[in-house]
């Protein structure tokens, strides 16, 4: 099987797999009598874009399958039309010294068929490559720069950022509530014109400094003005690219700073010590937020391993889950346990895994964007990329790492 033919297989398995979960999650709902959540659209919009990218491939390989069946006809036909002009005699082997000997007397009597296969058996042809022919040979260049990174932000994305007022600003939060209680004393009975509890509000605040990141090179002139693919979106886009990374990565560490007390799914996780610990977690996180934001399972690449098989999703035997999928094979969405969203980000270490509420963290953020400016003295152009990202943490309980013990 050729590497064109493994490749169709392997898309057109996956595509079948996307199919199975995406009917399984409607069947899911339809079996409960009910509409689809939020996470279960989510996940259905996932399946639906990558059954779309899987179609395109598809039809692109299919036409380039053709255009491959094409050459190959058009070359037997023309080895079929070189053959028949080919003297009978140009391959030549002689099974003894013998039979060559033979020829060669018939030869010197005026044989010409003698003379045709001892000229053949004993002529040294001139091979022509490629090498020999670099004046005419093209350097084409095909498809898109291969680069291997992932420029998503699942984090930043699930919880969402607020303009960068300045340089440093401060988030404002209550550290005390007004008090109200039973009219009278020690909560007796209510007692006509007793006095009634009073207790002042507190508002405090953090700091919040806005932190850049950035990069820029210096691109000549020449790079610029010759090389296809246009070297200045590769650059850029590059630079985007890792800014993206860079800051999704805060925001993995942000997490990791949170002081909430860490809750353990078993150093053998099942579905049951996973779902345990989800419930537990929520529990703290509700009492630390009061319900205030959306919860959020954010997991390390790594984590995936230890949470997916748990969770098939495919007529999933736990009701906990619609289940998890391998196929969404980014960052992003990758399903969904006990209603709530889980997402994996490279951003987080490895092992690292997080539920906590998108109100107890606070992201801001001032996008600078593409830089440049023409530098003549060495005829090229100077770019960078910038931008202003920082982040604050509200309520600490309101994150709580989960761990393998």
């Amino acid at each position: 099987m050729s590497a064109l033919d493994s490749m169709i297989r392997k898309l057109e398995g996956e595509l079948d797999e996307k199919k199975q979960g995406y009917e399984a999650i409607l069947s899911n709902a339809g079996e409960q009598g009910r509409d689809t959540n939020d996470t279960e659209k989510a996940t259905l919009g996932e399946l639906t874009n990558r059954m779309s990218q899987i179609n395109e491939q598809l039809a692109e390989y299919d036409r380039t399958d053709k255009v491959i069946g094409q050459f190959t006809t058009r070359a037997k036909e023309l080895d079929d039309a070189i053959s028949t002009r080919r003297s009978p005699v140009e391959a030549v082997s002689y099974r003894s010294a013998g039979e060559y000997a033979v020829d060669v007397w018939k030869a010197g009597t005026g044989s010409q068929e003698a003379r045709n296969r001892l000229e053949v058996f004993s002529r040294a042809a001139a091979h022509q490559k490629t090498s020999d022919n670099l004046g005419i040979v093209p350097d084409p260049i095909v498809g898109d720069v291969i680069n291997f990174i992932d420029t998503a932000r699942p984090l930043v994305n699930a919880i969402g950022t607020s303009d960068m007022p300045a340089a440093t600003f401060y988030l404002p939060s209550i550290t005390q509530n007004p008090s109200v209680a039973v009219q009278g004393s020690a909560g007796a009975a209510a007692d006509e014109k007793a006095e009634l509890v009073s207790q002042k509000m507190t508002i405090g605040r953090s700091t919040v400094t806005a932190v850049t990141y950035g990069g820029y090179l210096n691109v000549s002139k020449q790079d610029i003005d010759f090389s296809s693919p246009g070297i200045m979106d590769i650059v850029l886009e590059g630079l985007a690219g890792q800014y993206a990374i860079q800051t999704e990565a805060a925001v993995g560490t942000k997490l990791d700073a949170s002081t909430g007390t860490p809750v353990g799914y078993g150093a053998v996780p099942t579905a049951a010590t996973i779902t345990a610990a989800v419930w537990s977690v929520a529990a703290t996180v509700y009492t630390a937020v009061k319900g205030q934001g959306q919860l959020v399972l954010a997991l390390a690449p790594d984590r995936l391993a230890a949470f997916g098989p748990l969770f098939p999703p495919i007529n999933p035997q736990s009701g906990q889950s619609q289940g998890l999928f391998a196929g969404n094979f980014n960052q992003g969405v990758v399903g969904g346990l006990s209603g709530i969203q889980v997402i994996m980000s490279a951003g987080l270490a490895s092992g690292k895994a997080f539920l906590f509420s998108t109100s107890a963290i606070k992201l801001f953020e001032q996008r600078v964007g593409a830089m440049s400016i023409l530098e003549p003295s060495v005829f090229g152009v100077q770019v960078g990329y910038a931008g202003y990202f920082s982040s604050a943490i509200t309520s600490n309980n309101g994150i709580i790492e989960l761990t393998a013990t």
